[in-house]
């Protein structure tokens, strides 16, 4: 079996170290480059010092030193830092797994272009649970399309930079295209003051941050006399690092294109 070499980036934070760890337990997959920002304490340090069980791979900042016996990376930073790192990997052909979330229009473009030259899953969730859920909330939503209102209440830690999250955002399009509408015309993203009778066609967000909460999501569907709910909670990151592994095995036949969880899942489209 050929040993899948995976880098990591942000390979000193709390995704990364557990991306690190994930890979060492992975029996078809070895450490083999890892990345952080200039200027970071753990620039030069064993990328896996922190669980006793040195790696022999130390933190780089320099992409060309870090990356430079990679085949994949995995990243799940932040948008510029991402955008960063596929520029390098598409002109490298280093295929790349991205879990970061808050991206614009603009780098979601960059992505899409990018995928011309290198493999990439693009997921704003690499949980195999939430990727069900997605499915499970498209079939809701055809079947409730009428008489329930639609809201969307998420939960992380106080750490979190974005809101909403990118998995609640996902929700409200998976939500939005069953119904044949566009996200960016029904969401509703705060409520203040007399803001008047709910409009039946929109979509509402809540956002919670707060204490070490790893990712809850829940989707309300109110109805009259009813109520459904469709839920996903994460107790670990842990979850998040062995889809990603999931997509890096998924890509390990592609050269390029774009492609998300629900490819590699094999979902139903």
């Amino acid at each position: 079996m050929n040993e899948l070499k995976i880098a990591v980036a942000g390979a000193s934070g709390r995704m990364g170290r557990m991306l690190v760890e994930a890979i060492a337990a992975a029996p078809d997959t070895v450490l083999a480059g890892a990345l952080d920002v200039a200027g970071s304490p753990a620039v030069g340090t064993d990328a896996a010092a922190f669980s006793g069980q040195p790696a022999g791979v130390a933190i780089e900042s320099d992409l060309a030193a870090g990356l430079a016996d990679a085949a994949y990376l995995i990243d799940f930073t932040r948008p510029e830092g991402t955008l960063k790192h596929l520029e390098y990997c598409a002109a490298h052909g280093i295929k790349v797994i991205i879990g970061t979330t808050g991206f614009d229009d603009a780098g979601k473009a960059a992505i899409r272009a990018a995928a011309e030259k290198t493999a990439i899953v693009f997921a704003p969730n690499m949980s195999v649970g939430v990727n069900v859920t997605l499915k499970l909330l498209e079939m809701a939503a055809k079947s409730l399309s009428e008489g329930y209102d639609i809201e969307i209440v998420e939960a992380h830690h106080r750490h979190k930079v974005d809101a909403p999250s990118g998995t609640a955002l996902k929700m409200g399009e998976v939500i939005a295209d069953a119904l044949g509408r566009d996200l960016k015309d029904c969401a509703v993203y705060g409520r203040e003051g007399v803001t008047g009778e709910r409009d039946p066609s929109t979509i509402g967000f809540a956002t919670i941050r707060g204490g070490d909460i790893v990712g809850d999501h829940t989707v309300l569907f109110a109805g009259i006399g009813e109520r459904i709910e469709i839920s996903h909670k994460s107790s670990s990151r842990v979850t998040y690092a062995h889809g990603a592994l999931r997509a890096a095995r998924f890509l390990a036949d592609k050269a390029t294109g774009l492609y998300d969880m629900q490819d590699v899942l094999a979902l139903p489209r």
